[in-house]
């Protein structure tokens, strides 16, 4: 199960959203030019990826902003941008362009501190976005905890595309990563959980001064959790069926 888009339009161009998105592919589509060597490659992510054995050193304190642009795969980065183009154009319509900004690289970093507490000692590169876009999807629940999702769910031969309220395709999400994270052993690599768990409550603990602005609580009855604005509808398909 995993979302495919929301019916929560933005009033203005997400120019940051999609600024981070074009520096994300650009950064790994230039990196795969070090496929072909690989001590080029151990040496780039030494460089630049977090490891938290130099951080505690206190080394490479860079590396906390330049691991979030970097990626594993090309499924790691196509799914982050997936989630940072479903939910990051509506938080940066309401925080504006620049606190956006600020607010993203804030959810990433603290997000690596997060996973570097639990294993400060680990020589495994940590990489990826997923943290700061964590950060978005915790702030976007605390806004618009009823902004329908569309999901598309597939098991074996099942395929639907159903939409549901944020808070429980977010809430289902966090709770995934909270038992990853005590439960799956990634001493030797995988994701990293804690990140993803961390950059979440971050992002909402940093969209609680925006929420008091709108008026808190009070934003919520006057919206029912929903947008303050129209929903997008969309249409169905035009994916032609063949009969049996």
């Amino acid at each position: 199960m995993f979302p495919i888009r929301d019916h929560n339009p933005s009033a203005r161009t997400p120019y940051v959203t999609l600024s981070l998105i074009a520096i994300n592919v650009s950064i790994f589509l230039a990196g795969l030019a070090l496929l072909q060597d690989q001590r080029t490659l151990a040496q780039f992510y030494f460089d630049y990826a977090l490891l938290p054995a130099r951080l505690s050193e206190g080394e490479n304190f860079a590396a906390l902003v330049t691991s979030v642009f970097l990626h594993g795969g090309i499924m790691h980065l196509a799914g982050n941008m997936l989630f940072l183009w479903i939910f990051g154009d509506n938080l940066e319509d309401e925080m504006g362009h620049i606190p956006f900004l600020l607010f993203y690289l804030a959810c990433g970093i603290g997000a690596s501190l997060v996973q570097f507490a639990f294993d400060p000692r680990s020589v495994i590169p940590i990489v990826g976005a997923s943290g700061a876009i964590a950060g978005v999807m915790g702030g976007y629940l605390l806004l618009f905890p009823k902004a329908r999702v569309d999901v598309f769910i597939f098991f074996i031969v099942f395929f639907r595309v159903l939409p549901i309220p944020a808070w429980i395709m977010l809430g289902l999400w966090f709770a995934l990563q909270l038992f990853s994270g005590i439960n799956v052993d990634t001493s030797n690599g995988g994701v990293a959980y804690w990140a993803h768990a961390g950059g979440f409550v971050i992002g909402l603990l940093l969209t609680l001064p925006l929420w008091f602005r709108l008026g808190g609580v009070l934003f919520w009855r006057q919206t029912d959790g929903h947008p303050p604005h129209p929903e997008t509808t969309y249409g169905r398909s035009n994916i032609p069926i063949v009969r049996r």
